[in-house]
């Protein structure tokens, strides 16, 4: 196999670790035989267990001998909960090592000059595969990266004039958010949501079974909540942070990597405007409704000279809904 096609394999097993390897990258591993056959794969355990090219390793056995690892990160170099996976491979005998991304973490960097000083051949591809987005943005800015979810009317309405706002969008829509939230390390949302909708902020499949792993929910807010309310149930960390400061909600989601503020209006609007909103995901509805909640508030915007400005990274079509990938430039 084409190295390139390992690659993509091995993107495709990381993604499966978002959300489950934190404060861990989620790496996905694939190792080839010497003909080029794919005889293991794997992507980072929880933290505490075995990494991707461990796994990878473990399946291929002693296929790995004069082989390929194809893997999604540098192989880190020291020793951590677990050892290094640079020995890992050299134990292995694998003959070449090809990564696409280079470790910015200090400490765990220096991998592919190990993994050469012992006689590997070493190919770095220069590339940042998706599911790694998010890590990196940590280690460069030293938080997680903030996506604002929002599901709304062709017009900017996420609830009609009644408070109504089940459902704007299709049920194909819904599960896609759902599973996104699968690969969650937290979900923030204001106590007057959690008020107004009690929402589960549960990540569920859609027959209503929940996925196996489950985002830490924070409720930011000094309003009271109800004891029966939904989110203070249910598989999964629940904090309540009594402020209104975004920071004090992202502190609260400790090492976490990628955090996602899924309202309302008002938690939003201060997330952007602390310019703390790296990413909007707007799954939008073919429905106008006129009149209604609108989808957020900033205070301080008075002209459009104020306006918070993004890039179009991505548009699919999700069943009737369209869905919005917005980037902010840092």
């Amino acid at each position: 196999m084409e190295v390139h096609a390992a690659l993509e394999i091995a993107v495709a097993e990381s993604a499966a670790a978002r959300g489950i390897s934190t404060p861990n990258p989620p790496v996905g591993a694939v190792i080839l035989a010497a003909d080029g056959t794919v005889v293991g794969r794997g992507a980072t355990a929880r933290a505490g267990g075995p990494h991707a090219e461990v796994v990878a390793l473990a399946q291929a056995g002693a296929q790995a001998r004069g082989g390929t690892a194809v893997v999604t990160l540098e192989p880190c170099d020291h020793t951590g909960r677990t050892g290094p996976c640079t020995q890992a491979l050299i134990a292995a005998g694998v003959s070449r090592v090809v990564y696409a991304a280079a470790d910015p973490n200090p400490i765990a960097a220096g991998g592919a000059g190990t993994l050469h000083a012992a006689g590997v051949h070493v190919r770095f591809l220069d590339l940042e595969p998706w599911p790694l987005t998010e890590w990196l943005f940590r280690q460069r800015h030293g938080r997680p990266m903030v996506t604002v979810k929002l599901a709304a009317t062709v017009d900017g309405r996420i609830a009609a004039p009644d408070g109504t706002s089940q459902w704007i969008t299709g049920p194909a829509a819904r599960a896609r958010a759902h599973a996104e939230r699968a690969a969650l390390d937290a979900i923030i949302v204001g106590t007057g949501t959690v008020a107004a909708d009690d929402p589960a902020l549960t990540a569920r499949r859609p027959d209503g079974s929940i996925y196996p792993h489950q985002p830490h929910r924070i409720v930011l807010g000094e309003r009271e909540l109800s004891a029966s309310a939904r989110v203070l149930s249910g598989p999964g960390r629940v904090s309540v942070v009594r402020s209104h400061s975004p920071n004090e909600a992202l502190a609260a989601a400790g090492e976490a990597v990628n955090v996602q503020v899924e309202g309302g209006s008002q938690v939003i609007g201060a997330f952007l405007a602390a310019d703390l909103v790296d990413r909007v995901q707007a799954y939008i509805a073919p429905v106008l409704l006129g009149a209604g909640l609108p989808a957020l508030t900033i205070p301080g915007v008075g002209t459009l000279t104020d306006a918070t400005r993004l890039h179009l990274a991505d548009v699919e079509r999700i069943g009737d809904d369209v869905l919005l990938t917005l980037l902010r430039s840092r």
